[in-house]
């Protein structure tokens, strides 16, 4: 019983409400941040070659962490509730992003395939080698990963209000495996 309690605790309005101010204040202040931008860093360089190798590890460890996940729920059937069932999207959905985003990653340091020109600059562009023009398509197309990663947290907030509103909880019965 009390191992069932762990895994859920009860939030009442009045544990959330402080949290509504913080969340105002962080958005006002993302907001001033937008509107009245400095030298903001967009890009990640990672140093040569072990930061590359440590970044795409991390990629290969959130990829099986996401799949161990929607195995978990899947397993213990929670997906049959709809928050539970967005939160499984959201997590193949960023299992796609960070595939994607690992591609990028290797396509960003192969040398054979394009020159860099202007390379971090506002005006950088991409000249293909002879015969490799197809590769620079599919690096500019995958580079547009926030099309898998912006879907991703949409659905993750659509799992965490669905999951916060509805009175299903998880129960050991729902674990009994038949």
């Amino acid at each position: 019983m009390a191992l069932q309690n762990f895994f859920f605790v009860p939030l009442s309005l009045s544990r959330v409400r402080p949290l509504l101010g913080f969340g105002m204040t962080a958005l006002l202040a993302a907001l001033a941040v937008g509107f009245f931008p400095q030298k903001l860093y967009a890009t990640q360089v990672h140093s040569e070659p072990e930061g590359l190798y440590a970044h795409q590890l991390g990629h290969l460890f959130f990829i099986i962490s996401m799949g161990v996940f929607i195995y978990w729920l899947r397993g213990r059937r929670l997906i049959r509730h709809k928050g539970w069932r967005y939160l499984q999207y959201s997590a193949l959905l960023f299992i796609l992003w960070n595939a994607d985003a690992a591609l990028v990653h290797h396509l960003e340091n192969q040398n054979d395939i394009f020159q860099k020109f202007s390379e971090g600059t506002l005006h950088a562009y991409l000249q293909p080698y002879a015969g490799r023009e197809w590769l620079t398509w599919i690096f500019f197309l995958v580079k547009l990963d926030h099309l898998l990663c912006v879907p991703a947290i949409i659905f993750l907030y659509l799992a965490l209000r669905e999951v916060q509103r509805s009175p299903f909880r998880f129960s050991p019965q729902d674990d009994t495996g038949s």
